[in-house]
């Protein structure tokens, strides 16, 4: 589905965010991409749909090469590339629903969508992306009304309107509590099995990495030094990645202790479970 080969990126400073960066990424798969800050992750994002422009190497999205592509060649392409963005990214002044239809951008004429006219199947699917996603009530609220959870939540459809091949996903739980972070990659996780959708997850969260993506990759200064299955990740692995630390779990913060667990397997909790 995805395919990156020896992708690098430097800036006009002599830094380099990423260096030789080779990834595989199949259809279906949820990977994962962990790392200390400045490691090279959004730069990674970024640079699959060309929002970053890579310095060296190929990325291709199926058989399309998205290094080689004019802007207009791009514009389409991008229609195919869902990004969920970390300050969610939406208009505080719109509607929820406004915010979900503004996904239909990049297939829509400028007068249409400047006169907010969209297709009935199009806000047919909007309808019922908000409701898998627990948002079936704050249609016509607006975006600045909603709590951070509800505004991914809404990022999460909008980004799915457009029908896309690939999610990919900047820091989606970083301005969140840790329950709603555990929700909001559950949501993530059920809908690309759903969809068939490859994503690729830019996560500071170990744990959720751990508990969420089908594969982890680990950087650090621009390098891959980590790529395989989340049980793989051990201490050794971890301060390779970070550095020195004590790995093991913290005990001595109850604020964020837990209920315990009695299954060996995460409680797979509803989408319409209460939002946060």
């Amino acid at each position: 589905m995805l395919t990156i080969e020896s992708l690098s990126k430097s800036y006009n400073s002599g830094d380099k965010a990423l260096t030789d960066v080779n990834i595989t990424l199949p259809k279906g798969q949820v990977v994962a991409l962990i790392g200390p800050s400045g490691a090279g992750k959004s730069t990674l994002i970024r640079c699959v749909n060309r929002l970053v422009e890579p310095t060296q190497g190929k990325i291709f999205l199926a058989d399309t090469p998205i290094t080689q592509l004019n802007s207009g060649q791009l514009r389409a392409a991008r229609r195919r590339m869902g990004m969920i963005f970390q300050d969610y990214a939406l208009i505080d002044r719109l509607s929820v629903m406004e915010n979900v239809l503004s996904g239909y951008l990049g297939y829509s004429g400028f007068w249409r969508s400047f006169l907010r006219r969209y297709p009935q199947d199009v806000i047919t699917e909007a309808f019922r992306l908000l409701e898998r996603v627990g948002l079936e009530s704050f249609i016509d609220k607006r975006a600045d009304e909603l709590s951070g959870g509800q505004r991914q939540r809404v990022g999460i459809a909008r980004a799915l309107l457009q029908n896309p091949q690939i999610l990919l996903v900047d820091e989606p739980t970083a301005s969140l509590d840790p329950k709603t972070s555990r929700q909001i990659m559950r949501l993530i996780k059920e809908l690309c099995a759903e969809r068939q959708l490859s994503a690729i997850i830019n996560i500071h969260d170990v744990s959720l990495a751990q508990q969420f993506a089908d594969r982890i990759i680990g950087l650090k200064s621009g390098q891959v030094v980590f790529d395989g299955q989340p049980d793989a990740l051990d201490t050794d692995m971890l301060t390779l990645i970070y550095g020195e630390e004590d790995w093991n779990p913290q005990t001595d913060n109850d604020d964020e202790k837990e209920a315990p667990v009695h299954s060996s397997k995460p409680m797979m909790m509803s989408s319409k479970a209460a939002l946060v």
